[in-house]
């Protein structure tokens, strides 16, 4: 598509910073919000059929934190990040693990009143149904792109499991009478085209390490401390979920001037966690996108879940 007026240019060049909604660039440039977002999707469509591709083009990773889907919950926040996929179109789409709560076999509540009318069935249901919101802007880029003859854009997609998904294999291993009844694959990720990784499990892409959370070896707890300390002792980049909180680390080695992350990050959701209590939910929410990825080293960009909602509440 090629950009034949000045406010085009001008809103691509605003768009490009990340920073502003396609309602904030309309106002700016005095033209309607649905204008700016037509022209935007089309030009963004058109790169992949008229750019050449950038040989020297570093791979770019989208991190999602903790979803935390449950039933009776309101799943927008997920298509909210489905839509930023699209618009972002990254080279890698990472979920931390926790997506699927299965509150139903939670420990904790057992023989509690908490724990009445919590079934493992609408657990199961609720995770794929978000999934299948976070995923629908991405089939819909496909399907349009086959349709029209275009290159079908497929990021590689890597699923990291989570304590909460792995309630499940815990309550299997304790009831054994439902082993080939119940099991991960019930929640049907790898159905929905993700890398499935088992629980604790890192996977290694372009030098940072992905993994729920990173245990102790003596203990099989959670490695303590803030990011700097736990880059120290793990000794690579690295990215986890599971606390809800925003703690980032960054050092350069000496010797080679390499820089290493630490990222800890627990929440791409906006729905309160009851047990935490009000000051307990007042935690940084939202996702992580990468660019330029390579032995580790990158440049972070942070995109909160407040920024999506007023990006994409409106956009269906």
């Amino acid at each position: 598509m090629i950009l034949n007026n000045d406010w085009e240019q001008q809103a691509v060049a605003l768009d490009s910073t990340g920073t502003l909604s396609k309602r904030d660039i309309g106002k700016m440039l005095g033209v309607p919000k649905s204008t700016v977002s037509d022209m935007l999707r089309k030009y963004y469509g058109s790169l992949a059929v008229t750019n050449e591709p950038e040989v020297n083009k570093l791979p770019t990773h989208l991190v999602i934190f903790d979803t935390q889907v449950r039933p009776g919950i309101d799943l927008d926040y997920l298509r909210w990040i489905g839509e930023y996929i699209v618009r972002k179109q990254p080279d890698v789409i990472v979920m931390i693990g926790d997506h699927a709560d299965m509150e139903s076999l939670s420990s904790y509540d057992k023989g509690m009143r908490s724990a009445e009318n919590k079934r493992v069935k609408a657990d199961i249901e609720a995770a794929q149904e978000g999934m299948f919101e976070l995923l629908l802007p991405l089939k819909q880029l496909q399907v349009s792109q086959e349709i029209a003859g275009k290159p079908i854009y497929k990021p590689r997609m890597v699923l990291t499991l989570g304590n909460h998904e792995q309630r499940i294999e815990r309550h299997v291993n304790a009831n054994p009478e439902l082993h080939g009844f119940l099991s991960m694959d019930d929640l049907g990720y790898e159905g929905d085209g993700w890398e499935v990784y088992p629980f604790l499990t890192p996977v290694e892409i372009d030098g940072v390490f992905y993994c729920h959370y990173f245990p102790n070896v003596m203990t099989g707890k959670p490695l303590g401390g803030t990011a700097a300390n736990m880059l120290t002792k793990i000794g690579t980049s690295f990215t986890m979920g599971h606390q809800q909180l925003l703690d980032i680390a960054v050092r350069t080695l000496q010797t080679t001037g390499q820089q290493q992350w630490g990222v800890k990050c627990g929440s791409s959701y906006v729905h309160n966690e009851h047990y935490k209590g009000v000051q307990g939910n007042l935690h940084w929410r939202g996702i992580m996108v990468k660019h330029n990825v390579k032995d580790g080293s990158y440049d972070p960009l942070m995109i909160s879940m407040d920024w999506l909602k007023q990006e994409y509440s409106n956009a269906n």
